[in-house]
């Protein structure tokens, strides 16, 4: 042993040997190399992309010098608007070298005046916007460029925890960067992040900087795009807790965007719960399996396809349903025409029927459209934070039949006589159910109170 040499005892695979502390791993033992990333990464990492933004934000003026009495009277000069150039870094990964389109987070690009894209090779193209979907924080932009590389696409349906991943983007600016990890948790959902969730978790290092970036499988092929972190204290740094989108869901998206610039989601009509272990019990489920119907909206393609309140839906086109947010998912990225299999369970006996996804309810209907008494208000339809659908009235015309009755704008409308009411199918119903009065039971911020409209 030379002077000053220190030896370290190393086991991998079964096999022992001696190396100096100071030349870190050999390359091989016995004549067999050890496994390296390294060919993998050389491969995919051109489709790996640096994505730069420019966007312009109007500056606010004091209220003084916005008021053209003032200038005048200290002859000050004509204003012109004031802006800020903001800009911002993030990944993106391409998936169609022909095409040129590649997948990021709309969260990269969002409110961005110019996007321009870095290769690996250096060059720097300009980019155009080709459509987005803020629930799933999924955006697809285009280049005009020839010899451009992509990644192939995985199935991360496929994915199992502890299976191991490699994170590409370009955290903090600093460029192409490669970590690797694991699957930490897959099917992660309630984070609050976007409204259709189901990330895949790794210890892979995200960093800002590396959303819209790839999470590829040890072959490659691309299982997820990088997203979010969960960094506690208000970090920004990673923690061993990050979060992609996966594949599977972000291809659907992208599909909708290419085709039509935008998600066209359609419904079923079906608000559901999730279950309790003691609601579990009473339905004669397994505890964490299926989410359970509590409503459906009358005549909805889910009513009409047999679903009914009270039955537990446990899969839907093959996926399990483990809760309410599963089904979300399902229904969320189907296209309208769709069919969905359901199947669940009713009284402890499975059933399986088809639901054909329809095309969203006319979003907003004047109140003459439903009954006189109700002229001068438009009604909409909104969700609430259990995704349970609900009537505000947008917008009340002052001194009209409807707000002399007192309905006023963000009004919610709970039930009109004695019935519960979600659509405008079952609105009409139940105004209609007595031509001598109107019972009105609203919701107006925190307060409920009812109103007799005669």
């Amino acid at each position: 042993m030379k002077p000053g040499w220190k030896w370290l005892t190393v086991v991998c695979c079964g096999l022992g040997w001696a190396v100096p502390a100071w030349s870190g791993l050999p390359v091989a033992v016995d004549g067999q190399r050890l496994p390296s990333l390294a060919d993998m990464v050389e491969r995919v990492i051109p489709g790996v992309v640096n994505i730069a933004t420019t966007s312009h934000v109007n500056l606010p003026e004091h209220p003084l010098f916005s008021d053209p009495f003032f200038r005048q009277f200290f002859d000050l000069p004509t204003l012109r608007n004031r802006q800020k150039e903001s800009r911002s870094l993030g990944s993106g990964v391409v998936v169609d070298a022909r095409n040129g389109y590649i997948l990021t987070n709309h969260h990269v690009i969002d409110k961005a005046d110019a996007i321009s894209v870095t290769l690996r090779s250096g060059a720097t193209l300009q980019a155009k916007l080709v459509g987005v979907d803020k629930e799933t924080d999924v955006a697809v932009i285009q280049v005009a460029a020839k010899g451009l590389h992509a990644i192939a696409m995985g199935d991360s349906d496929a994915l199992r925890v502890g299976d191991f991943v490699v994170a590409m983007g370009n955290p903090f600016g600093l460029g192409q960067t490669v970590t690797s990890g694991i699957v930490s948790a897959l099917g992660r959902k309630g984070l609050g992040i976007k409204g259709y969730e189901d990330f895949i978790q790794t210890d892979a290092s995200i960093n800002p900087g590396n959303s819209g970036g790839a999470l590829v499988d040890l072959s490659g092929k691309l299982v997820g795009i990088n997203t979010a972190i969960l960094s506690p204290g208000g970090g920004k740094g990673n923690v061993g807790i990050g979060f992609a989108i996966p594949i599977n869901m972000a291809r659907q998206v992208m599909t909708q965007l290419v085709e039509h610039g935008e998600v066209r989601r359609g419904f079923l009509g079906v608000h559901v719960q999730d279950l309790t272990p003691e609601l579990s019990k009473a339905f004669g489920v397994p505890e964490g399996i299926g989410a359970v119907v509590t409503r459906i909206g009358s005549g909805s393609t889910a009513y009409r396809a047999g679903l009914r309140p009270g039955d537990v839906v446990i899969e839907a086109n093959g996926r399990p349903i483990h809760g309410a947010a599963d089904l979300h998912n399902v229904v969320g990225l189907s296209q309208v025409g769709d069919r969905i299999a359901i199947r669940f369970v009713r009284e402890k006996q499975e059933h399986e029927i088809q639901a054909v996804v329809a095309k969203p309810e006319n979003s907003q209907i004047k109140g003459d459209k439903i009954d006189a008494r109700l002229v001068g208000a438009l009604f909409g339809t909104d969700t609430d934070e259990e995704e349970k659908q609900f009537i505000k009235v947008i917008k009340v015309i002052p001194d009209s039949v409807a707000w002399r009755a007192g309905l006023r704008d963000e009004d919610r409308i709970l039930s009109v006589n004695r019935m519960l009411v979600s659509d405008f199918v079952e609105l009409a119903k139940a105004v209609q159910s007595d031509k001598r009065q109107m019972l009105l039971n609203i919701q107006r911020g925190e307060e409920r109170f009812f109103i007799l409209v005669r």
